[in-house]
């Protein structure tokens, strides 16, 4: 089993940047897929990026494709999002999600990731 801490959102202005991490528990953290999902309100969590155990296989949403770049540290059990040229529109809390199993298709699914971290607000004004 593995917890799941998101940290780093906060409060920007449209075409500033901001890094959440996700810091996870456990021994094996480069066995999980990790990915980063978001949700604002009144909507559905939506997809936003995926990489695989290794960090050597990422995906990203369309929307936020060439912005935001997921990577990870696996010597210290942390995934990152770099959010970059952000926009109203990114306003959302967004959340680290594990799966232990190689990267695959189920990716981009909410259905596809066993743990999940509490969420950080990340806020852009315009």
């Amino acid at each position: 089993q593995v917890q799941l801490v998101e940290s780093g959102g906060g409060l920007v202005q449209a075409g500033d940047s901001l890094r959440l991490s996700c810091a996870a528990s456990g021994r094996t953290f480069s066995n999980y897929a990790m990915g980063w999902f978001r949700q604002a309100p009144g909507k559905e969590r939506e997809f936003v990026a995926a990489i695989s155990g290794s960090g050597g296989t990422t995906f990203y949403a369309d929307s936020v494709k060439g912005r935001f770049t997921i990577s990870r540290d696996n010597a210290k059990n942390t995934v990152y999002l770099q959010m970059n040229s952000l926009k109203p529109e990114d306003t959302a809390v967004y959340y680290c999600a594990a799966h232990r199993a190689p990267l695959g298709s189920w990716y981009a699914s909410n259905k596809g990731y066993d743990y999940w971290g509490q969420g950080t607000q990340v806020t852009v004004s315009s």
